[in-house]
């Protein structure tokens, strides 16, 4: 199995082009951001401030919301210069410009190469982008990143952008067409040496263009306004990393939310072939429904005693037929083994790679894109009250694509929600605005989503549609891209570590869902930088409130 492939890859393209541009520009840093309720929990990343200032030509008659695409189609291109730079960010695409920020001024563009034209009225917008970054911690003491955007059209001039401002590798060409700003890279050396080029053919023009005769008006090269590379130096500032310990909602979960006396947990696991690069695989044979078992023996091994209860098609997962062999009284454990260990047990008549082979397509028929029910009693007493049982439910699939319909039923339903697959791109399944309020429960809830950049696509946009906000909802997502290997053993500890019955921090949950040694045999030592949030107003406390789990 590949130990690279990302979660991640191209998707759509930015609709229609618009003349813009921008310098970079100085002064108007943000004011140190404390502590305070959007500050994160990591145990690898550090919450800044992010603020970097730019600028779009447009007509003189141009409305605010063409300005604003304008403007829009500009920052997005900073979405790929920062993660490439290691940086998540929050805003989705980096689309939320403050119009309060908006500077206008009168411009005239000339064309050096045209001895006789006059001049083109033009209107300069300047405005000022300010956000919540994460960055790695060894950026602690960074203040700034000397970057850059994409000019106008760049679309236009797409295969000079990839030969020097990409990595030029297999994962850069996915992007190519429509989504070349996902992995614009303006840190490369080959890149900067283009912007400065860019640069001084600028400064020549701007040496050629007449000096303005009308007040409050500047004269500008017509180069100015067609650049390809924008210079911009993004600024970081502050620290929204929360410095204290924060726990779970654990009496709010063990007292039961969707359902009474349950706590219910939704495990969804996707498809991991390279979908931008158009894989398809047959499901046993996909890398996800790997990690999916992993994950799932990694939650019985933490709270042993899960028994099926139930599955969706209600199909037999005791007994298979391969040729003229029947397979029956097969266990789950046997399931996970066939397909996780070197050294299974077969039974009596499946010895043959082919007949093995043909066992394993039997199970997967029956239990992919299944929805599979596991339950295990346990005795819960939290504080003082009398002790009571509570059964852990833990609802399952594997094989989610682009359908939403797995998420919302698993959101609607419980009480923790892990999801383990693709983002593509914050445009599939699980983007907000397949939501409304009447796809989440009122009661208290946790969402994993780990996918490549969940913190810009899912995190800030899903308060707005849950019952309570944050005092109802955290949400723990990631900065950055994710690997696929490991993915479903570390998902699987995460929850075995909240059900465990010790009541882990935060930090400890996350601890728990790293990459471990024992994930095909080495430490990446890293975990996409990956944060809570909406964690601060919990007041849970195991010193206050002891919950004993038996």
């Amino acid at each position: 199995m590949s130990t690279a492939p990302l979660f991640v890859r191209a998707l759509r393209p930015l609709v229609g082009v618009v003349l813009m541009t921008g310098l970079a520009l100085t002064g108007c840093e943000s004011a140190p951001v404390g502590e305070s309720e959007d500050d994160l929990t990591s145990n690898t990343a550090l919450a800044r401030t992010l603020t970097f200032q730019g600028a779009v030509y447009v007509a003189p008659s141009s409305s605010d919301s063409t300005i604003l695409y304008a403007m829009r189609a500009q920052t997005q291109s900073g979405f790929g210069a920062l993660r490439e730079a290691n940086v998540g960010v929050n805003s989705r695409e980096l689309k939320d410009i403050t119009i309060s920020t908006w500077k206008k001024s009168n411009v005239v563009v000339f064309d050096p190469a045209d001895a006789a034209e006059k001049g083109t009225p033009m209107q300069r917008v300047e405005y000022t982008f300010t956000d919540t970054a994460v960055v790695p911690k060894a950026m602690s003491t960074k203040s700034s990143l000397p970057l850059a955007l994409l000019g106008a059209n760049y679309q236009a001039q797409k295969q000079r952008v990839f030969d020097e401002c990409t990595s030029g590798d297999d994962h850069a060409q996915e992007f190519m067409n429509g989504s070349l700003w996902y992995v614009f890279n303006p840190a490369l050396g080959k890149c900067k040496t283009a912007m400065t080029k860019e640069q001084q053919a600028i400064d020549a023009d701007r040496k050629k263009v007449p000096a303005s005769t009308v007040q409050g008006t500047t004269n500008i090269p017509k180069s100015e306004t067609t650049r390809l590379y924008i210079p911009v130096t993004f600024k970081l500032s502050g620290n929204k990393t929360n410095k204290g310990t924060s726990w779970p909602e654990y009496d709010r979960l063990w007292s039961g939310g969707v359902q009474k006396n349950k706590v219910v947990i939704g495990m969804v696991s996707g498809m991991m072939a390279d979908w931008a690069a158009g894989e398809k695989h047959d499901p046993i044979d996909d890398d996800g429904y790997r990690m999916w078992l992993e994950g799932l023996r990694a939650v019985f091994k933490a709270r042993p005693g899960f028994k099926v209860t139930s599955n969706g098609t209600g199909a037999d997962l005791t007994s298979y037929t391969v040729g003229t062999t029947k397979v029956t009284g097969v266990s789950w454990d046997q399931l996970m083994a066939w397909e996780l260990d070197y050294n299974a047990k077969w039974p009596t008549g499946i010895s043959s790679w082919e007949h093995k082979k043909a066992l394993r397509v039997a199970v997967g028929n029956k239990i992919i894109k299944n929805w599979l029910t596991f339950q295990v009693p346990v005795k819960v007493k939290i504080g003082t009250a009398a002790q009571t049982t509570v059964t852990i439910e833990l609802n399952t699939y594997f094989g989610a694509e682009g359908d939403a319909g797995p998420h919302k039923k698993a959101i609607k339903n419980s009480d923790v929600f892990v999801y383990n697959g693709h983002s593509y791109i914050g445009y599939g399944p699980l983007d907000p605005r397949n939501f409304s309020s009447a796809d989440f429960p009122s009661s208290y809830q946790i969402l994993f989503i780990n996918s490549c950049v969940s913190y810009n696509y899912y995190e800030k946009d899903y308060w707005a549609l849950k019952p309570g906000g944050t005092a109802n909802l955290e949400l723990i997502t990631n900065g950055l891209e994710s690997w696929v290997a490991g993915s479903g053993s570390s998902m699987g500890r995460f929850v075995g570590a909240l059900i465990g019955g010790k009541q882990p921090s935060y930090t400890e949950l996350l601890k728990a869902a790293e990459f471990a040694a024992s994930d095909y045999g080495y430490d990446w030592g890293m975990d996409a930088l990956r944060v809570v949030d909406g964690e601060l107003d919990n007041k849970y406390k195991p010193s206050t409130k002891p919950i004993v789990v038996q």
